[in-house]
């Protein structure tokens, strides 16, 4: 199944010159949708992640799904103020400014397996935001993966010697 089929592309969103990649139409074809989740679990059941952590809004949309698939706790990561308990909270930069992430001081516990998820990696901010509210916890980042990958922003390189899974890559803007 080609992925991509699924992905709408919509110029000048949410800026002039840039090209959003929607992922709408495959969250709407369940087959595409399964697949895309089916695709990751099977990249990462044999590293037998104990806790899938993914950021909001998007993230949660994978994240759930695939938690449910390995066997694992799924972690939300969210925007500060909306967690009732007591958090670890992370500053980041992004693409368009800057932005802060919080996480229930007790959801990854040390020692965790956690594998990171998120629909998109451009810059890799908001991932290294995770990263690091992961690893605040004493858990072991054992991998990210992203539904797409904007290869062009070289979001990688932020991150040499993890493993980073894309199940689609765009060398491009347009």
């Amino acid at each position: 199944m080609n992925l991509k089929d699924y992905i709408r592309n919509v110029p000048d969103f949410p800026k002039p010159g840039i090209m959003f990649r929607d992922i709408t139409p495959l969250l709407s074809a369940p087959e595409a949708f399964r697949f895309a989740i089916r695709q990751f679990a099977d990249h990462y059941r044999s590293s037998k992640p104990t806790a899938i952590l993914a950021a909001e809004s998007r993230g949660f949309i994978f994240a759930a799904p695939l938690a449910i698939e390995l066997g694992a706790a799924f972690v939300p990561v969210r925007k500060p103020g909306k967690l009732p308990f007591e958090t670890h909270k992370f500053r980041y930069d992004l693409e368009y400014g800057s932005d802060a992430l919080e996480m229930h001081v007790d959801a990854v516990q040390p020692g965790s397996r956690v594998l990171l998820v998120d629909d998109l990696l451009a810059t890799g901010g908001t991932i290294e935001a995770c990263i690091k509210l992961a690893e605040e916890s004493k858990a072991e980042v054992i991998g990210c993966a992203f539904l797409i990958e904007l290869t062009f922003l070289k979001g990688r390189d932020r991150f040499k010697g993890r493993d980073l899974f894309s199940l689609l890559q765009y060398d491009s803007e347009a």
